[in-house]
């Protein structure tokens, strides 16, 4: 397919937040290729996306894996820039999930280096910047959590570690590609068509009367369309490369979600918890559940960040946590109410 317009690689395709980024660039008029592990999903992503961007005919698919090699040097044909979003799912069996989230950003950023690309953003979460627990003030972008200590959770070391590996080849590779990462909190929000992200989860077990009672956890929210509108500014605006981007706005304990669906939902949030549940309760449950024994050292932590650089330097200034949350529990009911 061609393109007159300036192409930009999305790594990383069919994922919520690479959705997201996909319709704003196509929004703002550039030619955008996403990299697919299948390419059957093509057709289905595509029609995601055209539910929040009005033109897709600038949008192509390329197959490649963070797993292999193949792929990525025919995905970077004529790329002027890339967005990096890709990451390693958490579930797949018989993967490393480090290997894969650091061997897989070395393996985009060597083949964009080889075929010319100016500029890269890397999609990299505010769990790589988690300052240590005496700071006195929010985590900003000088902060980097230390992959050495003990009980740290494979999502938080897959994300510091591969975001240190993107540095780490910026300084060796002066000449370019220029980079910048962005570090979102937890993402909520609209849906995009039929795709979510799993932290969408959070606030649909809420509503669904899933979740009796609330753990004593909480995170810095960021809305899906601000993550994406950050993404577009970093790339654009010269004063954003070689620069971190912490995208978060408050933080919100569980506790406080479940009273802003309340407050604003009314009958709709009938379901959702009123009560705390107990740490020992969240512990005894993790012995049988494996997805919850990373939050046992997560519950009672308030961990805030500030977005304050993006705000200076970049006009960035995203919406409240609780409209991002609002968002998602409207595009939520939404999608489960009957067609009218």
């Amino acid at each position: 397919m061609a393109h007159d317009k300036e192409m930009v690689l999305v790594t990383g395709g069919s994922g919520y937040v690479a959705g997201w980024i996909i319709a704003r660039l196509l929004e703002e008029g550039r030619a955008v290729r996403a990299t697919l592990r299948d390419m059957a999903r093509a057709d289905a992503v595509r029609a995601d996306i055209a539910n929040v961007a009005r033109d897709t005919a600038s949008l192509e698919f390329v197959a490649a894996d963070l797993l292999a090699d193949a792929g990525w040097e025919a995905a970077m044909q004529g790329v002027r820039h890339v967005v990096h979003v890709a990451s390693p799912v958490m579930a797949r069996r018989g993967v490393d999930t480090l290997a894969v989230a650091v061997d897989g950003t070395r393996r985009v950023l060597r083949a964009a280096a080889a075929a010319g690309v100016e500029r890269i953003v890397l999609t990299s979460s505010a769990a790589a910047a988690r300052a240590s627990a005496d700071l006195s003030r929010p985590a900003d972008e000088s902060d980097w959590t230390d992959a050495r200590a003990s009980g740290i959770d494979t999502y938080t070391l897959s994300k510091t570690l591969a975001e240190r590996a993107a540095w780490d080849f910026a300084r060796e590779h002066p000449a370019g590609p220029k980079i910048a990462t962005v570090l979102p909190g937890f993402v909520q929000g609209l849906l995009l068509g039929r795709n979510a992200s799993a932290s969408l989860g959070v606030v649909g077990q809420m509503l669904g009367g899933k979740m009796p009672a609330v753990p004593r956890l909480g995170f810095v929210m960021i809305d899906v369309r601000d993550l994406a509108d950050l993404h577009v500014r970093v790339l654009d605006d010269p004063k954003g490369m070689g620069e971190r981007w912490i995208a978060s706005t408050d933080f919100l304990w569980l506790a406080d979600v479940a009273a802003v669906l309340r407050e604003r939902l009314g009958h709709a949030a009938s379901r959702v918890p009123k009560r705390t549940m107990s740490d020992w309760l969240v512990s005894l449950l993790s012995l049988a559940n494996r997805d919850m024994r990373p939050l046992v050292a997560e519950l009672g932590k308030r961990r805030e960040f500030s977005s304050a650089k993006a705000g200076r330097i970049l006009d960035w200034h995203p919406r409240a946590a609780s409209e991002a949350v609002i968002a998602t529990a409207e595009s939520l009911l939404a999608k489960a109410s009957p067609a009218t």
